[in-house]
């Protein structure tokens, strides 16, 4: 199935933009930091260091969500609590950098960002919500999973094991007809007029 190729390859690229974006940004914050730049009066020092800062930091929610999407891949689970938070909210950030990329950078970008979107949903919605292979509700053998109810049930046109005990009053093979077990009373109706 598609499942565990598109969540390596969700991880792959995740880890690939953890990296992209944390250099990206530690390479701004240096260029401000050598070029004495300011923005509206603001520290140099203080845009540097804050540059840097955003980029560790996004870099590790990515490469965090790409952990996350690496063991989906590796267990073959739907991501359950807060992986499946993480993802959600990556999901979320793709859509809003297609949107700002495709008028600040181009469309090269915008496809990237969409398709990497579509990747991520896809990922969130191709497993179970149980978690995983769907389960046999008759029971199957004990410990093999399915539904607890439905454990103690002969499966559906399963033949009756030999020996087994019949209820009282049933009838068996070459036994009389089968009876009701409350007798019918035939009772006259009533007439409504006089």
């Amino acid at each position: 199935m598609l499942r565990r190729p598109v969540a390596g390859i969700v991880a792959v690229v995740l880890l690939a933009e953890a990296f992209v974006i944390g250099a990206l940004n530690w390479f701004l914050g240096t260029i401000v930091e050598r070029q004495r730049m300011s923005l509206a009066g603001l520290d140099p020092d203080v845009m540097s260091t804050s540059s840097k800062v955003g980029g560790l930091v996004f870099g590790l929610y990515f490469a965090l969500c790409a952990l996350v999407a690496l063991l989906v891949a590796v267990r073959d689970r739907a991501p359950a609590g807060f992986g499946r938070v993480l993802l959600i909210s990556v999901a979320v950030v793709h859509g809003l950098l297609g949107a700002f990329t495709l008028s600040l950078v181009g469309w090269q970008a915008f496809v990237f960002m969409v398709v990497m979107l579509g990747l991520l949903v896809l990922l969130l919605v191709t497993y179970d919500r149980d978690g995983g292979p769907a389960r046999d509700a008759s029971g199957g053998a004990p410990g093999a999973g399915g539904d607890p109810r439905a454990a103690d049930e002969p499966a559906a046109g399963a033949p009756l094991e030999a020996g087994a005990s019949h209820g009282a009053g049933e009838p068996q093979d070459g036994d009389e007809e089968p009876q009701d077990s409350v007798p019918a009373q035939v009772t006259r109706p009533v007439p409504t007029t006089p």
